[in-house]
């Protein structure tokens, strides 16, 4: 890093951010055993890749404790990469760890003083504050109650792909009725019992929605009228044809979008990921994506909802060239993070470097962490932050003679001040 690059990092890394999108359960937040953190499927799917049996991973018989010692006997495998260097950030900032590496000889000692840190009461303050976090982003079942959290600090956002895609299994049409009191047999029914979600989520201090979407889904309009017979099929526990599939998926994600325009709720697109494509993959460690995903899908989507701003993140480079021409050109289309495996610094750097020079700087939202524990916030926002400080003092400052100061405030604004006005928090 050079000094100019150093300088601006710093300034990005005195910033107290919120994270968007997370998977942070707010009853438990933070990691309770070395294993919470090793065990994310980063580590899982890499030790795996790597040879290590999916059996001796998920083996239910052992203890966290005897987890992390079998994945730590991968680590000098994945030494290279960029997730292990989260780890042993973690473990320098957060438990005092000194070592060039964790390994068979040194692990039960780290995993001890960790173990001894997490005990503590205040141990979810201490990584937030530790962390420069102010707030982090939820991702909530659709029959989240949303009791019992501060959603202040751990906001609220409908996750709703069991809605759009899952609606024909009897549990997930258990589950809303039990959610909303509506039994959604018609599709005003279904209408209304999705109505009754949102206003449940924004009187909670819900601040968008979101979905994951595979690579083929079409968003289009489908009428009351023409999903009727299909919702029936459905919600009677009929089989239902893949064009009558798609047909309810049309029906319930449109039906999204226009509550999202009546409650001004972003809505969170995270396009193009296939679901079990590697199948004796490990947990979470399953799902891949191609290069089919076009968003030209979602011209129809976009056109329809001028006041829905629909933050959206992408899986591949190509797709990301095709998402900066969408921001640069729709209103309503923001780029948002980088996201799985567009997650490593080449990435993140090209994909920035174009974002930057191409889409106004208001419609960037820089990253999020989408970690399931708080200790990853500081190595995945602090590397995201290098990348960025890479980039302003390259493309800006040399590249454009910018003050520093105007590069400050460009990485800032990424960094946070969108995250306040796009979401309104």
């Amino acid at each position: 890093m050079t000094d100019l690059s150093r300088r601006l990092f710093d300034e990005l890394e005195s910033l107290v951010l919120i994270d968007p999108h997370t998977h942070i359960n707010p009853h438990a937040p933070a990691s309770k055993t070395l294993a919470d953190i090793m065990g994310y499927h980063y580590y899982t799917e890499l030790a795996h890749s790597a040879g290590m049996p999916k059996a001796y991973i998920e083996d239910k018989g052992i203890t966290p404790k005897e987890k992390v010692g079998r994945l730590v006997e991968k680590l000098g495998d994945l030494s290279n990469t960029i997730q292990v260097s989260w780890l042993m950030e973690i473990c320098r900032e957060f438990f005092g760890f000194q070592d060039d590496a964790i390994t068979t000889k040194n692990w039960e000692k780290l995993y001890d003083g960790a173990l001894a840190k997490m005990q503590l009461a205040d141990w979810e303050q201490q990584v937030l504050t530790h962390s420069k976090l102010e707030a982090v982003f939820l991702t909530n079942d659709f029959d989240d109650p949303l009791e019992g959290f501060d959603t202040k600090k751990y906001i609220p956002c409908l996750r709703t792909d069991d809605l759009v895609f899952h609606f024909a299994k009897p549990e997930t049409r258990a589950r809303l009725a039990k959610a909303t009191g509506i039994e959604a047999t018609s599709a005003e029914l279904l209408r209304s019992a999705i109505g009754k979600l949102f206003a449940h989520f924004t009187k909670q201090g819900a601040r968008a929605c979101a979905i994951s979407i595979p690579p083929g889904f079409v968003p289009m309009k489908v009428s009351s009228a023409d999903a009727q017979t299909v919702v029936e099929r459905a919600a009677s526990g009929g089989v239902l044809t893949l064009d009558q599939s798609a047909t309810l998926s049309q029906f319930v994600f449109w039906t999204l979008a226009e509550f999202c325009s009546e409650h001004s709720l972003p809505f969170d697109l995270m396009i193009g990921v296939n679901r079990r494509v590697y199948e004796d993959g490990v947990f979470q460690g399953q799902d891949l994506f191609d290069m089919r995903v076009s968003l030209i899908q979602y011209k129809e989507l976009f056109n329809a909802f001028p006041k829905v701003t629909f933050p959206i993140s992408v899986l591949g480079n190509t797709s990301n060239n095709e998402l900066v021409s969408y921001a640069w050109i729709f209103p309503n289309v923001v780029t948002n993070g980088h996201w799985w495996y567009s997650n490593i610094p080449t990435y993140i750097e090209v994909d920035t470097r174009s974002r930057l020079e191409a889409v106004p700087r208001s419609k960037q939202v820089g990253y999020y962490s989408d970690m399931y524990k708080l200790e990853f916030a500081l190595p995945k926002f602090r590397m995201y932050r290098r990348v960025l400080a890479k980039v302003l003092a390259e493309d800006f400052v040399i590249g454009r003679g910018w003050s520093e100061t105007k590069a400050i405030e460009l990485g800032k604004q990424v960094l946070r001040g969108n995250v306040e006005t796009i979401f309104k928090v």
